[in-house]
């Protein structure tokens, strides 16, 4: 269950003195070939950390042979100085690997403004580098996390192929990717044309619609690696929709890990007249904070979701709005209907769905309730 599950992958994860707990906070994944086709979406947010900068430029050819990545640090925001430090670990993996800087990702996760030391970075990536191993892959997981509780692996099988992926989250769980990195390897044949289209195929319907707290990263990256080792090339359709489930799963791992969470929120808005209308209702929903914290006091306030839907440019009558909670229809026709006092809200799965009545698309959203243990955790961050 990890991203040395596809043939021609190595990994490592390794305590580089980044973090003050002496914990592994230093990962490298390497792609061993025979191909390096490769594809990565960033954040959307426009105030970017170095890691992200650099690495745009290294992923527009299409060829990525390495990911380094560190948590105890964002490498955001920390000047010149940051960037060549950024620079400085991709030489260093490069020289080590024997591969060109031009063909190495570099992410990093943890405060903003925490300038990570260089000297600690470049000694862990010779550690990481010497440690690469076909079983790496559990110990790279747990190298990138901050404030996650658990890391976070998947595995899909393909025929005769398949698809591991890594990943690090538990707040500033936003849109346009869902802080979050994310590598994902594939012993596939697959261009990297082919491969950008299915990342973003499979990102748009998982991670992009992933909106635990409405706080969009500086750093958050996704990037998936193809070596090509089994030989063998599945068509598009089965590959997107493999690495569909892959993005998928991980992005309920992150769900189910966000800060301080009692509860995972399905939010699914059904009949919109477009799936961008039902993708913004649903969202709207996710980002009440009171709705959220409605879902903490185990109520279930329909109205703050008919309040919320209000609040978008979507079709729909306001007159004949539909909502369900956990199955139970509290509202049909914008009027109260089967008795909210049904709904079990103590479970941590909470399903909303809401009809707009308006056309055939559908969409989910998910994200969690407002609890007074997120408030503590990010009112006294440390990475």
């Amino acid at each position: 269950m990890s991203v040395t599950h596809p043939s021609g992958f190595t990994a490592a994860g390794v305590a580089a003195g980044l973090k003050s707990t002496g914990a592994k906070d230093l990962a490298l994944v390497v792609n061993q070939g025979p191909t390096y086709d490769s594809a990565t979406v960033f954040t959307a947010n426009r105030c970017k950390a170095n890691p992200v900068l650099w690495s745009q430029e290294v992923v527009k050819d299409g060829t990525v042979k390495a990911v380094v990545l560190n948590s105890g640090g964002a490498n955001c925001y920390t000047g010149p100085e940051g960037f060549q430090t950024t620079h400085a670990v991709a030489e260093k993996v490069a020289e080590g690997l024997g591969i060109g800087a031009v063909d190495v990702v570099v992410c990093s996760t943890g405060l903003i403004g925490l300038a990570n030391d260089r000297d600690d970075l470049l000694a862990g990536v010779e550690v990481a580098t010497a440690a690469l191993s076909a079983d790496g892959g559990a110990a790279a997981a747990e190298a990138i996390m901050t404030t996650d509780s658990v890391s976070k692996n998947t595995v899909v099988e393909g025929a005769g192929w398949s698809i591991g992926g890594m990943a690090k989250g538990a707040g500033m769980l936003a849109p346009q990717l869902a802080t979050m990195l994310v590598v994902i390897t594939t012993d596939a044949v697959v261009p990297a044309a082919d491969l950008d289209a299915a990342l973003r195929a499979a990102t748009r319907v998982s991670f992009d619609r992933l909106d635990s707290d409405g706080c969009m990263s500086t750093n958050d990256t996704v990037t998936v690696m193809a070596s090509g080792a089994s030989g063998i090339t599945p068509t598009p359709e089965d590959f997107t929709a493999a690495l569909t489930q892959a993005c998928t799963d991980l992005a309920m791992q992150l769900l189910k890990d966000a800060e301080g969470a009692d509860h995972e929120i399905a939010i699914t808005t059904l009949h919109a007249a477009s799936e961008e209308e039902a993708v913004e209702v649903s969202r709207s929903v996710a980002r009440s904070n009171l709705f959220k914290a409605a879902v903490f006091g185990n109520d279930p306030n329909w109205g703050r979701v008919l309040a919320s839907i209000g609040t978008t440019q979507a079709r729909f009558d306001p007159a004949d709005l539909d909502v369900a909670m956990n199955g139970v229809w509290v509202c049909r026709q914008s009027t109260p209907a089967e008795d909210p006092a049904s709904v079990d809200l103590t479970g941590r799965e909470v399903s909303v769905t809401i009809d707009l009545k308006s056309g055939d698309a559908r969409a989910t959203v998910w994200t969690n309730d407002l609890t007074h243990a997120y408030v503590h955790e990010n009112s006294a961050y440390s990475s």
